[in-house]
């Protein structure tokens, strides 16, 4: 085993498909009756991405070393009692619409400098190695894309994109930062804490006297043009990212406990179909019980090593016997 190779946490792995697996296990407790040594071998994961044909799953999990926070994580967005917006309020309450777009114009900047990470670039360069067929990102920061990786779907959209709920136009949000440059001059609020969807936590003395924006266009609503909680998927990404994992070899999920139906649906395709899955991330994951590979650590060394042991993987099983 190289040097970088152990440099990957313990990964504890089980069969390689469904079939292969007549006897249910309980991951959630460490007991999946394999033995002990196999359990410790840190070149199940790399055998399985040497294979090529895989999809990634991603989450929040992936950019909080590039310094965006998560939501439940130990020191997560929850932890702190954030609640996220959700389409009801955004659509139905004209002061809960200025309230977010007074905080999302201060946390823009800061969610905007966040640069690709370890992870992200490891995903890019599996992609080009002809590994990785593609991620799936729960994400909304576009990281993924800046890092190199080619076939990504946004399954949440992007942060970066602004949609009027009236006429549908479309605009970038420097340019709706700009309106509301120009709408408050010299307003000047401190943030108390940065939220993983972009905006930040302000105090609501901060808020007054702030003014949103509407439509350039039309004067509608302006949104986010990002899959709020309560708000359901374009049923034609869900097609395009099924299809995707239904085509792979084999499914990354990295960085996500998979709270959510949005990202949920995919391993359980995946684990219908006989699809291995392959769980990475700090704590337990709902994907647990279907996993064919669990590895509990975080994702920019796990990768980082991944990078350097699956071209050995590969050419174990090229040599001859």
């Amino acid at each position: 085993m190289s040097d970088a190779a152990s440099l990957t946490p313990p990964i504890a792995h089980g069969p390689r498909s469904t079939d292969d697996c007549p006897v249910p296990t309980d991951r959630r407790s460490g007991d999946t009756g394999a033995d002990p040594a196999a359990l410790a071998d840190p070149e199940a994961l790399a055998d399985l991405v040497a294979a090529g044909g895989v999809v990634a799953l991603t989450g929040a999990g992936i950019s909080t070393e590039s310094g965006i926070p998560d939501y439940r994580g130990p020191n997560g967005a929850y932890s702190r009692g954030h609640k996220p917006m959700t389409l009801q309020d955004f659509t139905r309450d004209p002061e809960a619409r200025r309230r977010y777009w007074a905080r999302s114009f201060v946390g823009w900047r800061r969610f905007a400098a966040a640069q690709p990470n370890d992870g992200h670039r490891a995903l890019a360069e599996l992609e080009q190695r002809g590994l990785l067929e593609g991620v799936i990102t729960q994400n909304v920061d576009g990281l993924h894309q800046r890092a190199g990786s080619r076939r990504v779907i946004d399954l949440h959209g992007r942060l970066e994109q602004i949609r009027c709920l009236a006429c549908e136009s479309r605009f970038p949000r420097d340019a709706v930062h700009a309106q509301l440059r120009e709408a408050n001059p010299g307003w000047q609020p401190s943030a108390v804490h940065a939220n993983p969807d972009g905006d930040v936590e302000l105090r609501d003395s901060d808020l007054v006297g702030f003014e949103g924006v509407d439509c350039a266009r039309c004067s509608g609503p302006l949104k986010p043009d990002v899959v709020y909680f309560g708000e359901s998927v374009p049923p034609e990404r869900v097609a395009e990212a099924t299809a995707m994992v239904l085509a792979a070899s084999a499914l990354l999920v990295l960085g996500t406990s998979l709270s959510v139906y949005s990202g949920r649906r995919f391993t359980r395709a995946a684990a219908s179909a006989g699809i291995p899955v392959a769980v990475v991330n700090q704590g337990p994951t709902r994907a647990d019980e279907e996993a064919t590979i669990k590895l509990d650590a975080p994702l920019g060394p796990v990768l980082s090593a991944l990078l350097a042991t699956v071209d050995t993987s590969r050419s174990r099983h090229r040599s001859p016997a």
